[in-house]
């Protein structure tokens, strides 16, 4: 079986904070697809700040753990902000997570901001050869590949890569294994009502998730959108079944450009872009951008 460590802002069915409506529910099906396989053995959890506080993210992953896991999968408390180069602070995450690699070679699933993966290289340089590789979902080919959700003309923000470019810096710089799951594959896999009706027949996590998917997918469908696309299980999705998933060895860097999010009648604004082309002048990166033809079949059996 292969080790697996989780690294989540889990935020199913929390509202957000600073504008109205919900919180993505994506890391939750992420979570609960490497639960029920059987083909990985999951060696902790660590909780990080990005869609939800680090309060929520930390009390959601103690749920899911408690819940449909038998309290089996140790949960711990990492960052509630970003990497931070002049007060390089561990936390209970890291060094959990630190711990494992010591015993085993790992892989980190890691949904969030790569915050708490950014201070364990720093912090344990000598422990990044027992890191398989880590997966995360972020990216784009050209800063004109919009992260746009439904119709409405709203772009999206590369919001883990935007909460801690420093954190994605560090790691493609360790030369660890890399694993990108970028918009440009999630948007290709859409969970509709049908799906969550599906669900709902399930067991209690399957209950759960579908319940709490529904304000979630209202959202979406008011913008525009016939379902949502749930970005953080394509991630988990390749550590279960890399065959699945359709992918190109790539080279990343980080480049400034103007702000798509910002509208043109707004203020000016810049932003740095995690890029991904066959240029030779970044950091190797394997890319994922499509899906087999049967993969919605094989996404909810994996679920169900």
């Amino acid at each position: 079986m292969k080790k697996v460590w989780i690294d989540t802002d889990l935020s199913v069915g929390m509202k957000e904070l600073s504008k109205e409506g919900y919180c993505d529910v994506d890391d939750g099906y992420a979570v609960l697809q490497l639960m029920k396989s059987d083909k990985v053995d999951i060696l902790g959890i660590s909780a990080i700040f990005g869609n939800t506080t680090i309060e929520n993210a930390l009390a959601l992953s103690q749920f899911m753990s408690k819940e449909f896991a038998d309290n089996k999968i140790p949960v711990y408390e990492g960052s509630s902000k970003a990497l931070d180069y002049t007060d390089l602070a561990t936390n209970d995450a890291v060094e959990a997570m630190a711990a494992a690699l010591k015993q085993d070679k790992v892989t980190i699933m890691a949904i969030g901001p790569a915050t708490n993966v950014g201070i364990l290289l720093l912090k344990h340089p000598e422990l990044k050869e027992q890191i398989e590789q880590v997966v995360l979902v972020a990216g784009r080919r050209k800063p004109t590949d919009y992260f746009e959700i439904g119709n409405m003309g709203n772009h999206a923000k590369d919001l883990n890569f935007d909460l801690d470019n420093d954190a994605f810096r560090i790691l493609l710089e360790s030369g660890v294994k890399t694993v990108l799951c970028p918009f440009e594959i999630s948007k290709k896999v859409w969970v509709k009502q049908t799906d969550l009706e599906k669900l709902a027949e399930g067991d209690a996590a399957n209950k759960w998730i579908s319940k709490a998917s529904e304000a979630w997918l209202a959202q979406w469908v008011t913008m525009g959108a016939a379902g949502f696309n749930p970005f953080d299980v394509l991630a988990s999705h390749y550590i279960i079944s890399p065959e699945d998933i359709i992918s190109e060895e790539l080279y990343a860097r980080l480049e400034l450009h103007s702000d798509d999010t910002v509208k043109d009648t707004e203020r000016k604004a810049f932003k740095q872009y995690l890029l991904c082309d066959d240029k030779p002048s970044g950091f190797p990166v394997t890319y994922c951008y499509d899906v087999v033809e049967d993969y919605q079949e094989k996404l909810m059996g994996s679920l169900v």
